[in-house]
């Protein structure tokens, strides 16, 4: 089944005109839910077919456009001002698909997050005290306040990417973190892996060759056995934490 775009309800504080890309496991449920949030390119092909892949595992998968209410470049600076200090209009936007997939007729009661690279970021800040059952944070950014973020969180999966220069010993500390303070874990860093591998594709906007080069210099794009293996245990995870 194709992903569907869909309008989400306006909550105070949330985007105005939110909008959502939906993707349906197959069958009638009653199924866990994934709230999917998107990396700072925005909604793109590769970001709908992670939705796709989540349904495709038995998930019912919803992604919401952090940048509704004005496109990348109107909302990206707020975007990423709001991961940083925990608080904001992304915070409100994700509590709302979270609560979407909540009130489905087909829920099993259970709904995960799961980010890609800045989406990354907010799952782990919304692995505590945001009322999710499992996150799932790849190659995202970790909060400042390490400890003291992940207190009382959720079961928390991570992948991370060795030659990834951004996030340079970031699986390291948050295992050791989520260790400290009694979570639930399986964090990862693949040696063969840079940032954004998950991805099936390359998607840097912009002109082919700077995108080719950003991808050499600084190791951003598809690493596909790094992938499998992460994909096989993000699956296992929200299975045993989620079902």
């Amino acid at each position: 089944m194709a992903t569907t775009e869909i309008s989400l309800p306006d909550s105070p504080g949330g985007s105005r005109g939110l909008r959502g890309v939906l993707a349906e496991p197959d069958g009638p449920g009653p199924h866990p839910g994934v709230v999917v949030v998107h990396e700072a390119f925005g909604v793109d092909d590769v970001m709908r077919r992670q939705v796709q892949r989540l349904a495709d595992a038995g998930f019912t998968a919803l992604m919401p456009d952090l940048f509704s209410q004005g496109g990348a470049r109107r909302c990206l600076v707020a975007t990423m001002r709001a991961l940083l200090v925990g608080e904001g209009r992304a915070y409100v936007d994700i509590e709302t698909a979270r609560a979407h997939l909540a009130a489905r007729s087909d829920a099993n009661g259970s709904v995960g997050v799961i980010g890609f690279c800045m989406g990354g970021g907010f799952a782990l800040m919304t692995a505590a005290g945001h009322r999710f059952d499992a996150a799932s944070a790849n190659y995202g950014q970790l909060p400042r306040h390490l400890d003291a973020a992940l207190e009382g969180a959720c079961p928390v999966v991570g992948s991370y990417g060795g030659k990834d220069p951004s996030l340079r010993g970031a699986a390291s500390k948050l295992a050791g973190a989520l260790a400290r303070q009694g979570v639930p874990h399986d964090v990862k860093e693949y040696a063969e892996a840079g940032h954004s591998f998950l991805n099936d594709a390359p998607n840097i906007p912009g002109p082919a060759l700077v995108g080719r080069v950003v991808q050499r210099v600084l190791h951003v794009g598809p690493e596909p056995d790094s992938a499998t293996d992460a994909w096989r245990r993000i699956e296992a995870f929200f299975d045993e934490h989620l079902r």
